[in-house]
């Protein structure tokens, strides 16, 4: 529990050692989502529409001539692409969504009233003693 707790505090502390580890995690995570998508997600999705793989749809807008090259719109790599953003996005979503959950979490606790001041400490005390005269 105690692990959780500091992962926890570790997560809502915003310093740039903490936004360092979020971009390289975010990297890392993006070479996931890419290879999830490529390798698992489109070969199946291209088999199902024919064995093609989508990297190859493309349309050529114009044909090469000479030096001038072709040129081409890659409309296949252009879908795997928002197949990644899709991805990614959504995990991003799931966790802030989480992150939310844990700040409201730690909201609702209740936090223990301030300690007077001295200035109320002495005010306390002298209303005290002017009871206790009373009596």
């Amino acid at each position: 529990m105690a692990f959780f707790k500091e992962f926890r505090e570790f997560a809502m502390k915003g310093n740039v050692v903490d936004m360092a580890v979020g971009v390289i995690i975010g990297a890392a995570f993006g070479k996931i989502v890419s290879s999830l998508v490529a390798d698992v997600i489109m070969p199946p999705l291209g088999l199902l529409i024919g064995g093609i793989d989508f990297k190859q749809f493309s349309l050529v807008l114009r044909e090469a001539h000479g030096d001038i090259p072709a040129v081409i719109l890659n409309y296949g790599a252009f879908i795997q692409t928002v197949f990644d953003f899709a991805i990614v996005a959504f995990a991003i979503f799931c966790a802030i969504k989480l992150i939310n959950k844990m700040r409201r979490q730690e909201e609702e606790q209740p936090k223990a009233p301030p300690a007077p001041s001295a200035e109320e400490t002495l005010l306390t005390e002298i209303r005290d003693l002017l009871k206790n005269q009373q009596k």
